[in-house]
């Protein structure tokens, strides 16, 4: 398709968008260029309350105004439809990442549907957004705050409706879940149910940490064979569950990684999975774990000598949930990941440690 026909076909797909929301005001967005903390659910404009609108809310590419309570919300961010459905409100139109669930939606946040009501489900193809597919579902919010949404991306959506980007004072697919939940609740108007949501999931990091001890002080790392081996940095969400439940990140992982979320590393810096434990994101435990161990410096390190590794299959729910991070997906991987953290720490080599029944 050249640039001008699929232009023309956008155009019209705009045009109809219009016609469906009633009013250019109710689609448009309120983007800008910011002035305040960057990524910051910024101040709400009328009268104050958590669900006072207008809402203006700052991220990556400015600032965008939420003119009234959303009721038609896209998701484009790969998790964001989590926290939507935790504040009671399903999306439209959600983006699939992981598992090829119905909806998009995982088991762990299933039962926040309602009745017959599924979203349409997005795919990011490696161009970004489905543009016409999105504008069709008439959204009047769309929402990309654990995404890699381009300048370019984001100026496209923002013609069909007001869109909530990644905050900009972390790395593209690196903003924490409490504070994605806390701006998704701005943007809902329901702030003040955001925080109680986020406090209830910390509290149960809470309760883990009390129950294991053994977790404080002890170093932790996560990674996948992914080219070579490829370690989840600070920003990645999957870091921050164990730094949550008390475990050190290895020093030098923040300079390994730089600015991203994660990055390859040379066999010259396999130190840094000499860990009190290391967190493997798999295809196969077994298979993976074989071929790993034929490294020699791989498996001379005493992380794999005193069996401190973690294998978590990549596929199941289980694998697809401990990737999620979200506020809905959390209490079901800590239920399964810290038992396997107690596991590999506990000071014996005898110890298995076992991968989750279900």
């Amino acid at each position: 398709m050249s640039r001008s026909t699929r232009g023309t076909r956008i155009a019209v797909v705009l045009a109809s968008v219009l016609l469906l929301c009633g009013a250019l005001a109710a689609c448009g967005s309120g983007s800008g260029s910011g002035s305040g903390s960057a990524g910051s659910a910024g101040p709400a404009s009328g009268a104050p309350g958590g669900g006072a609108f207008p809402v203006t809310i700052e991220h990556k590419y400015g600032s965008t105004a939420i003119p009234a309570a959303p009721k038609r919300i896209v998701t484009v961010g790969l998790t964001d439809q989590d926290s939507v459905l935790a504040l009671g409100t399903v999306p439209v139109g959600t983006t699939e990442w992981l598992g090829g669930y119905k909806g998009a939606i995982g088991p762990w946040a299933a039962g926040r549907l309602g009745a017959g009501a599924v979203p349409a489900v997005l795919k990011d193809t490696g161009t970004g957004p489905q543009v016409e597919k999105i504008a069709s579902l008439a959204p009047d919010l769309i929402l990309a705050l654990y995404s890699g949404l381009t300048k370019d991306q984001y100026e496209t959506l923002a013609k069909i409706a007001p869109v909530v980007a990644q905050p900009k004072e972390y790395a593209d697919y690196g903003v924490p879940w409490q504070r994605q939940t806390e701006i998704i609740g701005r943007a809902l108007g329901k702030e003040t149910e955001a925080k109680k949501l986020v406090g209830d999931v910390e509290a149960e990091f809470t309760a883990a940490k009390k129950e294991h001890p053994e977790f404080a002080g002890a170093t932790a790392v996560i990674a996948t064979p992914y080219e070579g081996i490829f370690v989840y940095g600070p920003q990645d969400n999957r870091s921050r569950i164990l730094s949550s439940l008390g475990f050190s990140l290895p020093p030098g992982l923040d300079k390994a990684v730089g600015d991203e979320f994660g990055a390859n590393i040379s066999k010259e810096r396999t130190d840094l999975l000499d860990t009190g434990a290391i967190v493997w994101i798999v295809a196969d435990p077994a298979a993976d774990a074989a071929k790993l161990h034929k490294d020699k410096l791989y498996s001379d390190l005493k992380v794999v000598q005193q069996g401190r590794e973690i294998f978590v299959r990549e596929t199941g729910d289980y694998g697809n949930a401990f990737s999620f991070v979200s506020v809905l997906s959390l209490p079901y991987t800590l239920e399964r990941l810290a038992p396997q953290l107690a596991a590999a720490v506990d000071g014996s080599p005898a110890t298995k440690v076992t991968e989750p029944a279900s």
